[in-house]
């Protein structure tokens, strides 16, 4: 737009204490004295600023590259790759607040998605988007996407691999399929002293008429309805109306349908329709799915995902009830009933109200009507407004912001979506999301290097050629904003040790403080002295271990409790690698490395913007050791 520069004045009260130059210019030559030679001196100031807890706003140091991705054109699905500290979580959310205010009129009706990775994150951005004005976003992880269920819970890396995989459509699908049954070899109905005989072939008929409408299960039962209802009332006529001279039916239109009117009442025949054509809810299917897995899956597979009946959900079935939702449909014939009842209930209500007033108004004017004979001219309420009418104006207004409403409705449609640590979603989880979103306008964020769900996809290819092809758009940050070069060094070192010709992004600056590795004999002790150690005057230290020694080290650690929901605005937190991804500490203290894969290590350490500790009594994974 012209600006060759952008001038910070920092101040303290009404004294001005800093002034720097920003050139925006590269071309421009003209110097004014208040450049930083040695760089960015406002970034650098924001980088080396103590945490919060909470991530800022980074308005006052957005980068040219980050600014390209922040105005990049609305439509369509745009990757931003990045690894460690690169700043693409914050870049994602100031693309979502420009794309609100560009885009205001269409996204404040349908609303913005940000998925994050787990709760902590989701708290942990919290704050930015209101900061810059901006509040039509709904926030929320993959388990919180299915109305009715928020979960955190989590199965093992086999059953979130197994329950991730695409292949769970079809077999979704072949598990509703089963649900509409054939009788074996047939059912009995008895009516007006006669049995009526459902046989598979009757059935089969009306079966495949019903599929071929294409509809949902539950949608599609009306018309499996229809059917049956239909060759009972033919079996009932033929026995009752056919002539026994010349073979034809005596009766006539209007005798048939009270045929089928008085079968439509009989509980025989709806008995035997539930059993052949059940509604069924997404809920109960996944369950009783994941109960007996067998016959759908391979026996490996199986076992990995059976468990009882239960409706304690975990965040890789929220994707299946999603799936089963789409397969079943909702057969809102039931809730139409009820709403008319109900708005019968009210208009009858409505028009008492009318009737007492109107009875009330006439008493008063036949008494004045001898002193005043225009008296009786007075419009009442009665006169102007019928029943139906004033019920309806008494209906309640949905004052639910769009966030609100999304977040109840399974079906929304987003005007835009932002996914963060996207390299983790399963393909169940993409179909999911893609539901969503019709208009395939997304921003996707994260790391392949820093893939650690077992049935993360990985690979941008991978995830949207199903959906859109080779239309999209892959653009990556390549600056390190928050790893100190010291400590990314050892990073790139552990990653390298797997994948030789890893390159990390490069980071702005160095803090001349370098990692350590201490070997030691007891654990929890060791640990609470590297967090004293660490700690710095002001910010916080996260410590990073394997779930499993959470309970012994928050023993050891003051204000910490194992197994909560972590508070990033203490001083110390306790987290997991998973639990970190996208956080980041002044101080950061990973325990027992020799216990994580690759990708959660990586993740790990480099969670620091200044000081990084590793403590260990178990071997060190190879990168470790070299760097060691």
């Amino acid at each position: 737009m012209g600006l060759r520069r952008r001038r910070h004045i920092a101040t303290e009260g009404r004294r001005v204490t800093a002034l720097h130059d920003e050139i925006l210019d590269l071309g421009d030559e003209t110097r004014t004295g208040h450049e930083d030679p040695t760089g960015d001196a406002v970034l650098l100031a924001a980088l080396n600023s103590a945490r919060t807890g909470r991530m800022g706003d980074i308005v006052r140091t957005i980068q040219a590259d980050q600014d390209r991705i922040i105005r990049a054109p609305h439509r369509g699905v745009l990757v931003v790759e990045g690894g460690p500290g690169t700043g693409k979580t914050a870049v994602a959310l100031h693309r979502a607040a420009y794309l609100l205010y560009e885009h205001r009129e269409l996204l404040a009706r349908r609303a913005v998605l940000i998925v994050g990775p787990n709760p902590a994150f989701l708290g942990y951005i919290g704050e930015v988007l209101p900061s810059l004005g901006e509040t039509g976003v709904l926030l929320a992880t993959v388990g919180e996407l299915y109305p009715g269920v928020r979960t955190t819970r989590t199965d093992t890396p086999e059953a979130a691999a197994v329950k991730g995989a695409a292949r769970m459509a079809d077999v979704l699908a072949d598990v509703v399929r089963d649900r509409q049954a054939l009788p074996d070899p047939v059912i009995a109905i008895e009516h007006d002293r006669e049995i009526l005989m459902l046989d598979d072939g009757l059935v089969n008929v009306a079966r495949e008429r019903t599929r071929a409408t294409g509809l949902a299960h539950n949608v599609a039962r009306e018309h499996f309805e229809g059917h049956i209802l239909n060759a009972l009332t033919d079996m009932v006529a033929e026995r009752i109306g056919t002539d026994p001279y010349d073979g034809s039916n005596l009766l006539d239109p209007s005798d048939i349908t009270q045929i089928r009117d008085e079968l439509a009442e009989n509980p025989e025949v709806w008995s035997a329709i539930d059993r052949l054509w059940p509604r069924i809810t997404p809920e109960q299917l996944v369950a009783d799915f994941l109960a007996a897995p067998e016959g759908y899956l391979p026996d490996e597979d199986a076992a990995a995902i059976r468990r009882p009946v239960t409706r304690h959900w975990t965040v890789s079935d929220v994707p299946l009830l999603d799936e089963a939702a789409e397969l079943l449909g909702e057969d809102d014939r039931l809730a139409r009933e009820r709403a008319e009842r109900e708005r019968q209930r009210q208009i009858a209500y409505a028009q008492g109200v009318l009737d007492v007033s109107y009875a009330s108004r006439t008493y008063e004017f036949e008494d004045k009507e001898e002193d005043d004979p225009e008296a009786s001219e007075v419009l009442s309420a009665h006169d102007i407004i019928d029943a139906e009418r004033f019920a309806e104006r008494q209906e309640e207004d949905d004052h639910r912001s769009a966030a609100e409403r999304a977040a109840a409705d399974r079906t929304w449609a987003f005007g835009h979506i932002i996914v963060d640590e996207a390299q983790e979603l399963s393909p169940m989880a993409w179909r999911l999301l893609m539901r969503r979103s019709p208009t395939r306008s997304m921003t996707l964020v994260g790391d392949p290097a820093q893939t650690s769900e077992a049935g993360g996809v990985g690979s941008w290819a991978d995830i949207l050629e199903p959906y859109v092809e080779d239309r999209w758009e892959h653009t990556r940050l390549g600056v390190n904003y928050r790893t100190p070069a010291e400590i990314m060094d050892v990073a790139a070192a552990v990653v390298r040790a797997e994948h030789p010709g890893f390159e990390p992004p490069g980071s702005v600056r160095s803090t001349g403080v370098r990692p350590w590795i201490r070997a030691v004999d007891e654990l929890p002790g060791a640990v609470a002295e590297a967090v004293r150690e660490l700690t710095p005057d002001e910010g916080r230290v996260a410590v990073i271990a394997p779930r499993e020694l959470h309970r012994a080290l928050a023993a050891r650690l003051d204000g910490v409790t194992a197994g909560a929901e972590p508070d990033l605005t203490q001083r110390t937190v306790l987290l997991d690698p998973r639990q970190a991804k996208g956080l980041e500490f002044d101080s950061v203290l990973v325990v027992e490395p020799g216990r994580y894969g690759t990708s959660d290590l990586y993740v790990a350490l480099t969670r620091a913007t200044q000081r990084l500790g590793v403590v260990h009594t178990e071997p060190l994974p190879k990168g470790l050791v070299d760097v060691a």
